[in-house]
């Protein structure tokens, strides 16, 4: 029997392992950043179509993702503190969309994502 797996998911995978590889602690910080905000995209997406499990599945990424961004952040750097309260407050409002999915609510989620992102990748140039 042919196992069912979505070809995107897997390209995914391979570009993100390929990523990681070799990366620096500012790149893996804007990988995670990406990939969190890369999966809510795909959670709001799927939500429009009807697609549980897409949606179930990208809601699990972008938690894992999070989760990644919070065990990384130095507590005492200036930002800190400030960062993990988003962090937090982004990994319950996601967590929250499995039962109650709000699409204004993870859409404003990612764009703070990016800029987060933007905003990092600016202070390293």
């Amino acid at each position: 029997m042919l196992l069912r797996k979505d070809p995107g998911e897997t390209y995914r995978r391979v570009d993100f392992d390929a990523r990681v590889k070799g990366a620096s602690s500012l790149q893996l910080v804007a990988l995670c950043l990406e990939q969190a905000a890369g999966s809510l995209g795909r959670a709001i997406y799927a939500q429009g179509h009807a697609d549980n499990a897409a949606k179930s599945a990208a809601l699990t990424r972008a938690v894992a993702a999070i989760t990644a961004l919070e065990l990384g952040v130095d507590s005492s750097h200036p930002a800190g503190q400030p960062l993990l309260q988003v962090y937090q407050a982004a990994r319950r409002s996601i967590l929250d969309s499995a039962l109650r999915f709000d699409t204004a609510q993870l859409e404003t989620i990612r764009a703070d994502l990016l800029d987060i992102r933007e905003a990092l990748l600016q202070t390293a140039n």
